[in-house]
């Protein structure tokens, strides 16, 4: 069990890694001016999804779901990740929002700004918070 929690944690640290990066770089190409810098821009990001977050996303599902094969009563009946699943789920959600503006950048279609990006750049940390909690403290 403690291998299968190692790979999950580790996998999930390469998921926030990408999701923390990926909007970065989504504000970077929204401000670039040239058409190199859009373009680097743009390998940049299709690598990133889907050489990193992709492959990462996938583990730490299955590495979680692997964990929560090894009790499975008590993580049915625990509060505490009924909520970090409900998260997990949002996670999921905007990885794939992730994935559908590096497509609209590729396809030269963004119409969104820098400013709307920094702030969808904070969106993981704050559910990052939650999870950590949640999985360290389990407050009920």
């Amino acid at each position: 069990m403690l291998w299968v929690k190692a790979f999950h944690i580790v996998s999930m640290v390469c998921w926030f890694a990408a999701l923390f990066y990926l909007p970065r770089l989504f504000v970077y190409h929204v401000d670039a001016t040239d058409a190199l810098s859009k373009d680097r821009f743009t390998i940049m990001e299709r690598r990133l999804y889907r050489g990193i977050a992709i492959p990462s996303m996938i583990a730490t599902i299955v590495f979680g779901g692997w964990l929560m094969s090894f009790n499975p009563a008590y993580y049915h009946s625990a509060g505490w990740l009924q909520v970090k699943l409900g998260i997990v789920v949002l996670l999921i959600i905007y990885h794939h929002i992730c994935g559908s503006y590096v497509k609209k950048f590729a396809a030269g279609t963004v119409n969104k700004s820098g400013r709307f990006f920094r702030v969808f750049n904070e969106l993981p940390v704050l559910a990052l918070i939650a999870i950590v909690i949640l999985a360290v403290v389990r407050p009920f």
